[in-house]
């Protein structure tokens, strides 16, 4: 049973919650830690101590008070090749330098396992916070490290079975937004060269152009490509849609690699009937091409997440805040 408010003294030690747990200190301080020979039966007991206690482990503080130590964030995100991460990374570098802030930037490479390593390694090298654009689907795992008192933040992606802050954009206005716009332009076959089915961004997305698209009559679902996450795979869905017998009309790229495969496949078939082409995200490329995308800024959400770190490192106990950015359509040729 969790303890009541007046049973939580205002600073807890790790003896108080080695007590509670039934374990020695140096056990405790392990599986606080997160090392490895603690079993996940006397880490569960003495996270549960930690949480009835309100104990906030944070390591790096006696280090910090010292003077040997920098404050500092780290950045975990998809994939290096995508400008999307370049410029997120960018945005949450400009918010954290003036506070003379050290950001550490790695690349999860979209596995979920790798993501996990490297976030257990940025808090064994003292991250004070992590800001994560997760390819995790449970991200209960992390509540190891904010037990250690580390604050953590996910950005473009939201925490599954995890009280954390978030930033986000709003989705599924993107895909009614792409939806509609096409069913104005009087499109009736409207293909979607969606990402990862697994993706909450892409469900989103793809729920919001449901609303409109479903309520119109529009046929499309038969016309749903997913699991392109890159140029290449996104390419090939083109390739197969083009060649059907009543080819769409019009495609929207579920993101900004995917557009990028859209757009390689169509120069490739110069001198044949083209489709209207729509994406979401805004690389530079595609106003140089006048591509018509919905976008968020995402520099913006960027600043948000290193903000919401911010605060979360100065009071560990406020709110969860889930901040959505606007998604808008720019029009182009």
């Amino acid at each position: 049973m969790a303890a009541t408010p007046q049973e939580i003294p205002a600073r807890s030690t790790l003896a108080q919650v080695a007590e509670r747990a039934g374990v020695s200190l140096k056990t405790a301080s392990r599986a606080l830690g997160g090392e490895a020979y603690v079993s996940e039966e006397t880490r569960g007991r003495v996270l549960a101590a930690a949480a009835d206690l309100g104990y906030q482990r944070n390591s790096a503080a006696s280090l910090l008070a010292s003077g040997r130590l920098a404050v500092s964030i780290g950045l975990i995100t998809g994939d290096f090749a995508n400008p999307f991460y370049s410029t997120l990374a960018a945005a949450v570098e400009d918010e954290v330098r003036p506070r003379t802030i050290h950001l550490s930037v790695a690349n999860s490479r979209e596995s979920a396992e790798q993501e996990w390593l490297l976030a257990q390694d940025l808090a064994d090298r003292q991250a004070q916070a992590l800001i994560v654009v997760s390819a995790l689907q449970d991200h209960a795992a992390y509540s190891r490290l904010q037990s250690r008192g580390i604050a953590v933040v996910f950005a473009d992606r939201t925490a599954m079975n995890l009280d954390a802050d978030s930033v986000v954009f709003d989705n599924r206005e993107g895909g009614r937004l792409a939806a509609q716009h096409l069913l104005d332009a009087g499109h009736s076959r409207i293909a979607l060269i969606g990402d990862y089915e697994w993706l909450p961004t892409y469900r989103e997305r793809k729920a919001g152009m449901a609303e409109v698209l479903d309520a119109a009559g529009v046929q499309w679902r038969d016309l749903i490509r997913n699991d392109a996450h890159g140029a290449l795979e996104a390419r090939q869905f083109v390739r197969e849609l083009l060649e059907l017998e009543d080819p769409p009309t019009a495609v929207v790229a579920g993101n900004n690699r995917s557009l990028l495969g859209l757009t390689q496949e169509l120069a490739a078939r110069k001198g044949h009937a083209a489709p209207a082409v729509i994406g979401f995200d805004d690389p530079e490329w595609a106003q140089v091409l006048g591509i018509t995308v919905v976008a968020g800024d995402v520099a913006e959400m960027g600043r948000a997440a290193a903000r919401l770190a911010l605060l979360r490192m100065s009071e560990r106990s406020r709110p969860i805040e889930n901040v959505v950015i606007p998604m808008r359509l720019i029009r182009r040729d």
